[in-house]
């Protein structure tokens, strides 16, 4: 089996290492959004919450709880859509033009390009789990130690899938445009439509009926679906409103980002065999 795309897996991760400054703030900004963001919007928002009526039978869960899957989902579509920028540095320091006149196939520098963002976005989820936990998150309740194992791999495997969608989305974008200014441009402006249409830090069936409509076509509000099951369970309440997720739900979810990866990555491919480097 050719594993060419090995060597660049493995360079972009050891320049990640080694850039320090790059690396702590890739492990410290998840830490920040938890213990700022969250702790401060849960204390206003559990305040709210403490005025609407208890729903009996049911699990529920605080803000700090709920908005964490949104934390975890938010920061992989940052890590990912970011993570194509690494392309725009190899051409810009000549680096891509010698990958690309060596026999290694374009195939192989975008999927070890993809497969080190990937890494990223999972050491990242992983923190956000840590931390989380240790300042209250009740992610897992009541949920044994099989049980919270299966959990976590379901966690990954969402992360994962999303992850690689919109890391392929980045390599095609970084690919076609030709300054950081302007990928970066772009990516910002992705980043917080995707980010707010979506049931990140609220149910989107409060949202008006056509940011609800778009909401819907959000891969991101898939996602969050996905970590909610797994890290909650498929029946809570949360903010006056009752959440349930079927089993189909989740496959739904799970099939929805899986077809945006697939098309995100033939994007990516038609456009890495167009390229020109010079």
């Amino acid at each position: 089996m050719d594993m060419q795309f090995v060597a660049i897996y493995w360079r972009d991760m050891k320049r990640f290492v080694r850039f320090k400054a790059m690396l702590f703030s890739s492990l410290i900004q998840p830490i920040i959004w938890m213990l700022f963001f969250g702790l401060g919007m849960s204390s206003n928002f559990d305040s709210l919450s403490a005025l609407l009526p208890p729903h009996p039978g049911t699990l529920t869960i605080d803000y700090l709880t709920f908005m964490g899957a949104g934390v975890i989902a938010m920061t992989t579509l940052f890590t990912s859509l970011f993570g194509g920028i690494t392309l725009l540095f190899d051409r810009n320091w000549g680096l891509m033009k010698e990958m690309m006149a060596g026999p290694m196939s374009r195939t192989h520098i975008l999927l070890g390009i993809s497969l080190s963002g990937l890494t990223k976005a999972i050491l990242q989820s992983l923190i956000i789990l840590v931390v989380g936990l240790l300042i209250g998150v009740a992610f897992f309740p009541g949920f044994g130690v099989l049980h919270t194992i299966i959990s976590l791999l379901g966690i990954l495997l969402f992360v994962s899938v999303f992850s690689l969608g919109f890391l392929f989305l980045s390599a095609a974008i970084s690919m076609r445009l030709n300054s950081m200014e302007g990928v970066q441009g772009v990516m910002t402006l992705l980043t917080m439509p995707i980010f707010f249409s979506s049931n990140a830090l609220y149910s989107a069936a409060m949202l008006p009926d056509w940011l609800n409509a778009i909401s819907k076509v959000n891969p991101l509000t898939y996602l969050v679906n996905g970590l909610r099951y797994f890290a909650v369970g498929p029946d809570f309440y949360a903010m006056g409103t009752h959440y349930v997720y079927t089993a189909g739900d989740v496959l739904t979810s799970l099939a929805f980002l899986t077809g945006f990866a697939v098309i995100t990555y033939l994007l990516a491919w038609i456009t890495f065999r167009k390229a020109v480097v010079v």
